[in-house]
């Protein structure tokens, strides 16, 4: 009996283990951050879009939704740092909050369904150039892009019905839902995680896979080609290493702790599956601002420029770091002419 007791006060304590002041340290540190990156790099990611609309080809279309997604998002950052910064007070009404959360659902599986439609026109017009050629357009392009909208909306809808609060309370904008609701929650996370990013995941994985087997056997791709698709296939790897799969492992565990801790089961390690959600979050509303690179890296003039201005910055510091080394030894030369001379002269006198 007493050992028993004894275990049930450790697991009543492990439960009381969550550390909300990091996250509300973190998060609002790491929105700032995203709202100030986020905000710029879309803008001049998409006057790079316009500025080369009709170089980029069909995909500049997908490009600019992404871009609208990411804005969606970023205009919401203010109200979560304030939300957070406050300790998790919401004071902006309880319809504001769902349409807060929307916004980042949106943001983030609009992202992998657009990045998802990149995957597979460069898939199609690097590996089956011949049988799309003529077939594939800016029209094709709108209304897979309208589709993409369609589908995702359908899957973060049902997102908008659970409660954002505690009963009685309109001060809290919860990012799932309460503890009522959490166990049908977790189930629709779980289907919602299998068609929002598992399926997308393997289909770019298809892509880029095959993309690459024939990059490497063909010799007469051409080389800038190649190289706009291995950049292409680094920023996706980071982009989902980073942002995407930590959020939605942690996610879906950090649900399953809390229904376990209702069951009255508890584990120190629960706490630790809190805070790699908070990071999470963090790092997956990243992705904000990472998406402009993915645009950029289709925009060879963008990149020319940044590499003229990259040299530029460097011939110019390069100049003055030998304007200092130069005019140095000049100053210890002459001094150092001046004491030969007058020891030469000393000696001849």
């Amino acid at each position: 009996m007493s050992i028993g007791g004894s275990n049930a006060t450790r697991n009543d304590s492990d439960c009381q283990q969550i550390d909300l002041p990091f996250t509300h340290r973190f998060l609002p540190t790491v929105y700032i951050l995203v709202f100030a990156i986020g905000f710029s790099a879309n803008v001049l990611g998409l006057k790079s879009v316009y500025n080369g609309w009709k170089k980029l080809g069909n995909i500049n279309v997908f490009i600019l939704n992404l871009g609208i997604a990411d804005f969606l998002y970023v205009f919401t950052l203010p109200f979560l740092v304030t939300y957070y910064a406050a300790n998790s007070t919401w004071i902006f009404g309880q319809t504001f909050c769902k349409i807060t959360r929307f916004c980042f659902n949106l943001n983030l599986y609009g992202s992998i369904g657009f990045l998802t439609c990149i995957s597979i026109y460069r898939y199609l017009g690097i590996v089956h150039t011949m049988k799309v050629m003529g077939k594939i357009n800016t029209r094709m392009s709108a209304i897979i892009s309208a589709l993409v909208w369609i589908l995702v909306f359908i899957q973060i809808l049902p997102d908008m019905f659970f409660d954002k609060s505690k009963q009685n309370s309109s001060d809290e904008c919860f990012d799932t839902t309460t503890d009522q609701w959490i166990t049908d929650y977790l189930s629709y996370s779980l289907g919602w995680t299998f068609t929002g990013f598992v399926v997308p995941l393997l289909i770019i994985l298809l892509c880029y896979g095959h993309i690459v087997v024939v990059l490497s056997t063909k010799t007469n791709v051409n080389a800038l080609l190649k190289q706009r698709c291995l950049k292409l296939v680094i920023m996706l790897t980071i982009l989902f290493s980073i942002c995407f799969i930590p959020y939605h492992i942690f996610r879906n565990l950090n649900l399953k702790t809390r229904i376990l801790k209702m069951q009255g089961t508890c584990h120190e390690s629960f706490d630790n599956i809190y805070v790699a959600h908070q990071v999470s979050r963090g790092l997956v509303c990243m992705n904000s601002a990472i998406n402009p690179l993915i645009y950029l890296v289709g925009n060879d003039e963008f990149l020319m420029r940044i590499q003229n201005m990259n040299k530029q910055a460097w011939t110019s510091l390069l100049q003055i770091i030998g304007i200092v080394i130069y005019r140095n030894p000049q100053e210890m030369d002459s001094d150092t002419r001046l004491e030969i001379r007058s020891g030469v002269e000393n000696q001849q006198c």
